[in-house]
């Protein structure tokens, strides 16, 4: 089991090279093809008290946005380098949506972690792709500019969610050098924790991989998240493994505190599978 085709999401308006270079480190890494994305949104008209405010969309301003997308491909291609297999695709629509869309092409999907944005025409919002596209997402922090994922630190819960993050990221399992499963939970499930964590130990043994069990409890006024992050830095883990909790409610994603906080704040490279 590898990833055959890896997605990477840029920004037109600011094209991250090292984004590009971590995405392409990776279809190195497993032999892949290398996707680039990107889009714009055409604003439509905006009215208030009938009185229209923004225009519809004139024929230049169509054409800069094809001629900014454009030049993202171009930024793209250079940044991957000529010596792999590539593909640029850009669209004139929703960001999000579309790359909800074309997950349709990856096994994975590689994007930079970003703030909230209220520009939905020119920002791919990350937790709303994560929780809608049936795909793994890696999310990079900013920072990193490599990723070797030597040591793999699995957030465990005995969810749908970890369990669909943990057989996403065997690829990655298969490749790295120390794997640990980390449970953070109440002092009153220790027990089962462990229980679950060295089943999840057992099966992951059974695909070759060696792992490490660890349980925690969650110590006082401190998020999971946190705590979780902290464990993985400490031990100098690169790649952080979880399940993307969240649910739709009246048309806008509502997401787990966990993760909301780890698409906040991790500075180390997160998995996620929803």
């Amino acid at each position: 089991m590898s990833y055959a085709t890896l997605l990477v999401y840029v920004n037109a308006d600011h094209v991250s090279k090292q984004l590009v270079s971590v995405a392409s480190g990776l279809a190195d890494k497993f032999s892949a093809k290398l996707i680039g994305l990107s889009a714009l949104a055409i604003m439509p008209p905006v009215a208030a008290e009938g009185v229209v405010i923004v225009g519809n969309a004139t024929e230049f301003d169509i054409a800069q946005m094809k001629a900014k997308l454009d030049q993202a491909g171009n930024k793209f291609r250079a940044a991957a380098g000529a010596d792999r297999q590539t593909e640029w695709r850009s669209f004139l629509e929703f960001p999000t949506e579309t790359l909800i869309s074309e997950a349709r092409c990856a096994d994975l999907i590689v994007v930079e972690k970003n703030k909230v944005s209220w520009s939905i025409h020119r920002v791919a919002d990350n937790g709303s792709a994560i929780l809608g596209a049936g795909r793994p997402f890696l999310v990079v922090p900013a920072a990193v500019k490599s990723l070797a994922a030597d040591h793999v630190v699995i957030g465990w819960k005995d969810t749908r969610e970890a369990r669909r993050a943990l057989q996403d990221a065997l690829p990655f399992l298969h490749e790295t050098k120390r794997v640990t499963i980390v449970e953070i939970c109440d002092k009153e499930q220790m027990e089962t924790a462990r229980h679950h964590v060295d089943d999840v130990v057992g099966y992951l043994g059974r695909h070759k991989v060696k792992a490490e069990a660890r349980v925690e409890t969650q110590l006082l006024g401190s998020t999971g998240a946190d705590q979780i992050i902290g464990l993985a830095v400490d031990d100098g883990a690169d790649l952080l493994v979880t399940g993307a909790y969240g649910h739709s409610r009246l048309n806008e994603w509502v997401f787990g505190g966990m993760t909301r906080d780890l698409l906040r704040s991790s500075p180390i490279c997160c998995l996620m599978s929803h």
